[in-house]
């Protein structure tokens, strides 16, 4: 007996039955035995048990995969199609589906679980599953066949020991405890939303995170850290509420560090803003391709809103100390550069205080230097007795 009928006539029961196709309170092993009463092994009773609940109300086949222990992502491109990435790179696996239409029942299934919708009207959905996991789903026509993207979300229990080289520890330490401002290049995949999440765990506990995103990520091991998430409109085209909006709002909370997850827009303009007015010790993470890329990037993204590419390089390298780019080669992640963000001859420079490979990247012995200095004066602000007003 195929286990796809069985789940078919089970849902049906509990619709008929309770007019709901929840299970919450529902005996399932006792409707599965009753649906399947050849079964008389207990052992196999309970394994199509669990089955059949992964298929009514989790991830169905895919559940097992993403319990694997090291399983970043898993990444559907039809039935036959099914891949997993457990830190050594893509490997191909079978997930049990048994034809797209049933990779494109659970897309659904997933999406309505988290109040999304997912049709040929909506034939796309990003969204955040209840124990964090991101997901993207496509349906045809925009692909050929109905295609998901499981990202596990990290446990932000990583210590920057675990992450970086051990030279690299007080430096990135450094940045934290100056409040200096930094941001975190590379590209998908390479570690930026985990790296950013372990700085910030070293974050003193007096202070005041809030953390802007598109779709909540950053899991941070700090006692006082608040998350705001941007919401998409409904089916009206309605109710949209933007990243820009979100960084604008985070500044009536009184945060002591403003964090945006990615930004990639408009948003950018406004957390410069913000880093250009008082609040220090920001970060942000954004994709390029070097550290030396990412003033370009900067200039890009302020084109895109209609900024000089003249005016956008004085208000980020006012705005951020610090660059610290990752690369993923062969499925290893590292930190490839540290460098520093200033401005020379009235363009936006990227120089490089730390290098894994200072063959490629040669380290900037000035750099160096001027960043001890802002280490050395940041210290000397953060020390300095408080004066109150009266």
């Amino acid at each position: 007996m195929s286990e796809a009928p069985l789940v078919d006539r089970l849902r049906s029961r509990l619709l008929v039955e309770s007019r709901s196709s929840d299970i919450g309170g529902v005996d399932l092993t006792s409707l599965v035995r009753d649906e399947s009463s050849v079964l008389a092994d207990d052992v196999a009773l309970r394994a199509l048990t669990r089955e059949v609940e992964a298929s009514l109300t989790g991830l169905g086949p895919l559940d097992g995969l993403l319990a694997i222990p090291g399983v970043t992502d898993v990444l559907v491109n039809g039935a036959d199609e099914v891949w997993l990435d457990r830190g050594n790179g893509l490997e191909r696996v079978a997930a049990g589906f048994a034809d797209d239409a049933a990779v494109r029942q659970c897309a659904q299934r997933i999406a309505a679980r988290v109040g999304r919708r997912l049709d040929d009207a909506s034939p796309f959905v990003d969204a955040r599953l209840p124990d964090g996991t991101r997901l993207h789903a496509v349906l045809p026509p925009i692909s050929p066949r109905p295609c998901l993207s499981l990202r596990v979300l990290r446990r932000g229990n990583d210590s920057l020991e675990s992450l970086v080289p051990a030279q690299v520890v007080p430096l990135l330490a450094a940045v934290i405890h100056a409040r200096m401002s930094f941001v975190i290049s590379g590209s998908t995949g390479a570690g930026k939303t985990t790296l950013l999440a372990a700085m910030l765990g070293c974050v003193s506990a007096s202070e005041r995170i809030v953390i802007v995103e598109d779709s909540a990520e950053l899991v941070v091991a700090h006692p006082h850290v608040v998350c705001l998430q941007t919401r998409t409109p409904n089916v009206e085209g309605a109710g949209v509420v933007a990243l820009r909006e979100l960084v604008r709002q985070s500044l009536r909370m009184r945060p002591d560090r403003l964090v945006v997850g990615e930004f990639r827009g408009a948003e950018m303009l406004e957390l410069l803003l913000a880093l250009n007015t008082g609040h220090d010790g920001g970060a942000a993470t954004l994709h390029a391709n070097s550290a030396a890329d990412v003033p370009a990037r900067f200039a890009a993204l302020a084109a895109l809103c209609g900024v000089g590419s003249d005016a956008v390089a004085v208000q980020a390298a006012a705005a951020f100390d610090i660059v610290i780019h990752l690369h993923r080669r062969g499925g290893i992640r590292a930190v490839e550069t540290v460098a520093l963000l200033d401005l020379r001859d009235a363009a936006l420079r990227v120089r490089p205080i730390w290098s894994l490979d200072p063959v490629t990247s040669a380290v900037d012995v000035e750099a160096q230097a001027e960043f001890s200095r802002r280490l050395a004066q940041r210290g000397e602000l953060l020390n300095r007795p408080a004066v109150g007003m009266s």
